[in-house]
């Protein structure tokens, strides 16, 4: 109805300029108000054709307003749609109750505003015209056949299929061209049905229902109900029914709306956020509702409940030699035999990656844990067929129990992971249970992580400088750089016990580019000191080098700070060399093209290829510790150090001993060749300040000899 007068009642003057903004357009004319009283005000001088009602105004509520509207006989024909910021039940039932006909939540959308006024609209044009063919069915027959006709044409132009029926004959008496359509029927058809037969369900609960709409003299509730069309399909409709008086009979005008397409979205947005797309099974985040529901069912009805925390061995092998498609189809396999292992009761999920976890239920938690695990491990010790490729797998396996363990799930899955872990340390194939020893461990590792997380910010972290000697002039030719934590209440803390977890944290990146920035702060403030050239050397873990930014973190250092490019030296572990070799091989080289030195660390107990020693560009090679130790009593131990100190100087590579603590094995090393050593021996890590002595007093006695 295009010209239509629509009065808005809102006391938020934004809502009213946002409404009239979205009608005007339409052709609609509107009117605002901003109270129920000035809206009385307002009908009585010119009645709208719509109202467009807030359900919180100040002073008259709109649930009061819409009453005092419906118990009029003058405004009682006159549509409201009631707008509102809540969408719960009552708040609905509430303003049905008070004879509103349609609703809408804010914020509003305009495509739902133009369709409910529009089918509002004209169903109150369909009513007026019902009531008018109905005064007139009495007086002559033309005239009713001509609203007749004018009716019909009203109905097919909606889009909405419109169905009418006889409360008298409980048939229907009317349909226009979209219900045909809808339905799969003829008009001639339909004329001859009930309405329990498109609705399903027996004709004494339609009449109870539209007696109940009669009653009420208002729409029914919005309902959802499943059509039963003639082909004998179905589809999903939303329906709301109105009763009209004509003459002695009720007619109740249903209006029916095909929403299939917007159940099927809403369903399949349900899968997409509570359940995994490759596998099927629940996500995390319905894993974890249903692990709590779980828990506080159990907790009313004394169940156990077991987790489990299942993560496949050696699966990014698979994903690194068969491919991501291979990887995706292992999963795939896994998580169905994983279902065949289980009771309908139990539920499995998908927390990521290689990753899933059971919840259990059974009076007997860890007997019940137990069986699953068996069944789990025998399933998968059937060969997987990945794509044509062949192989079996294991499964390292964490469990916890409630309420032994802990009583709420975050709590009960963080302690099967960490009970996993367990399990891959034992030897992987195998699984472990919590256990208290483990909940101290995971206690002290959280506060592990932020202490470390508050140590770089309050700059907790300080270099020691461990001496390298010339073993030709037992003279200090460099330091290497080590990494120092004061923590604040313990004292100086072991690097084994918290650089791991700087690893594993991913906070090893700002602490690493912190040690670069502070050697090269050292090398230039030794150089503009007196000190003199004094090269030092970094240790770059692998995270760092593979996540970080270590080129542009040296040569930012060394323009800072005024540092030679040629002593900084990075030493870099065999592994590392591994990750993305050809990108590992071209930073190494523009390292080498400022003048940066590059050596292996703890050679000899990583891959020790040959053919990588040739390809990257190196300067030195250090040999490991552990063949240092033992080398004047173990055999082997020598042999291996001498292969090295010769197979590194056939490639015109620097030799470094570590860990060098006795005269006898400095002798053996400088026997054989080997030029530098560092250790006990000479000095354990001192400070920049003791380090800076040592070098002081080396100068102010040129010819001697360090002693250590």
């Amino acid at each position: 109805m295009t010209g239509a007068h629509i009065l808005i009642v809102d006391d938020d003057d934004r809502n009213c300029r946002l409404l009239e903004m979205l009608l005007e357009p339409e052709g609609y004319r509107t009117t605002a108000v901003a109270s129920g009283e000035a809206a009385l005000v307002e009908i009585a001088t010119a009645a709208p054709d719509l109202i467009l009602l807030d359900v919180w105004l100040s002073g008259m509520s709109g649930h009061e307003l819409a009453r005092m509207l419906k118990a009029n006989p003058a405004t009682a024909n006159i549509p409201i749609i009631m707008v509102t910021a809540k969408a719960d039940r009552e708040d609905r039932i509430e303003g049905l109750k008070a004879g509103a006909e349609e609703f809408l939540t804010k914020p509003i959308d305009r495509a739902e505003l133009w369709l409910r006024v529009r089918n509002l609209l004209r169903l109150k044009s369909l009513s007026d015209q019902l009531t008018h063919h109905s005064a007139h069915l009495e007086q002559q027959v033309q005239a009713r056949t001509v609203d007749l006709q004018r009716f019909r044409s009203a109905m097919d132009a909606t889009d909405d299929a419109i169905l009418l029926s006889s409360r008298t004959t409980m048939r229907m008496i009317e349909a226009n061209a979209t219900a045909c359509k809808m339905l799969g029927t003829t008009r001639a058809e339909m004329l001859e049905l009930s309405p329990a037969h498109f609705g399903g369900g027996r004709a004494e609960d339609y009449e109870r229902l539209y007696d109940a709409i009669i009653a009420g003299r208002a729409d029914s509730p919005l309902d959802e109900i499943a059509i039963f069309l003639k082909d004998g399909s179905t589809l999903q409709a939303e329906v709301r029914r109105h009763a009209i008086r004509s003459g002695d009979d009720w007619v109740i005008v249903s209006v029916l709306r095909d929403i299939t397409a917007r159940k099927e979205a809403e369903e399949q947005l349900h899968r997409l956020a509570h359940y995994d797309s490759l596998t099927g099974l629940a996500n995390r985040t319905l894993f974890y509702r249903t692990l709590t529901e779980t828990l506080t069912r159990g907790g009313e009805r004394s169940w156990g409940v077991a987790v489990l925390f299942i993560d496949l061995d050696r699966f990014k092998s698979v994903n690194d030699t068969l491919g991501h498609a291979c990887g995706d189809e292992l999963l795939r396999q896994f998580a169905g035999r994983l279902v065949q292992c289980v009771r309908v009761r139990d539920t499995i999920g998908r927390l990521g990656g290689d990753e899933f976890a059971v919840i259990l239920t059974n009076e007997d938690a860890q007997a019940g844990a137990n069986a699953i695990v068996s069944q789990i491990r025998d399933a998968l010790r059937l060969p997987f067929d990945l794509n044509g490729h062949v192989m079996t797998s294991t499964a390292s396996i964490g469990i916890t129990l409630y309420p032994t363990d802990a009583l709420d799930a975050e709590s009960l899955i963080k302690f099967a992971d960490t009970a996993m872990y367990r399990a891959k340390q034992a030897g992987r194939d195998t699984c472990r249970f919590f256990t208290a020893e483990m909940n101290a461990e995971v206690l002290a590792r959280l506060d592990l992580e932020v202490a470390l997380r508050q140590a770089i910010e309050r700059e907790e972290f300080e270099l020691y400088y461990q001496p390298k000697i010339d073993i030709a002039t037992d003279r200090i030719i460099g330091f290497e750089a080590l990494l120092r934590w004061h923590r604040p209440g313990t004292g100086l803390v072991s690097p084994a016990a918290f650089v791991p977890v700087l690893e594993e944290t991913g906070l090893i990146g700002k602490v690493g580019s912190w040690v670069v920035d502070t050697a090269c702060a050292q090398i230039g403030a030794w150089l503009r000191s007196g000190v003199g050239p004094m090269p030092v050397s970094v240790n770059v873990s692998a995270r760092q080098f593979a996540e970080g930014d270590l080129e542009s973190d040296i040569a930012r250092a060394l323009a800072e700070h005024g540092a030679p490019a040629e002593l900084i030296e990075v030493e870099l572990t065999e592994s590392i060399l591994m990750i993305n070799t050809e990108q590992s091989m071209a930073m190494l080289a523009r390292l080498r093209a400022r003048g940066v030195e590059i050596s292996i660390d703890d050679f000899g107990t990583g891959y020790s290829s040959l053919a990588y020693l040739r390809r990257f560009k190196i300067d030195k090679v250090k040999i490991d510790i552990a063949f240092i130790r033992d080398i004047i009593t173990n055999a082997d131990d020598a042999a291996i150090a001498l292969a090295i100190i010769r197979i590194a100087h056939s490639l015109r590579l620097g030799v470094v001993a570590e860990g060098v603590e006795t005269a006898e094995q400095l002798a053996f090393l400088r026997e054989h060749g080997c030029d530098q050593a560092q250790g006990y021996h000479f000095g354990r890590p001192t400070s920049a300040e003791k380090a800076e002595a040592l070098i002081r007093s080396q100068n102010a006695h040129p010819l001697a000899r360090h002693t250590g």
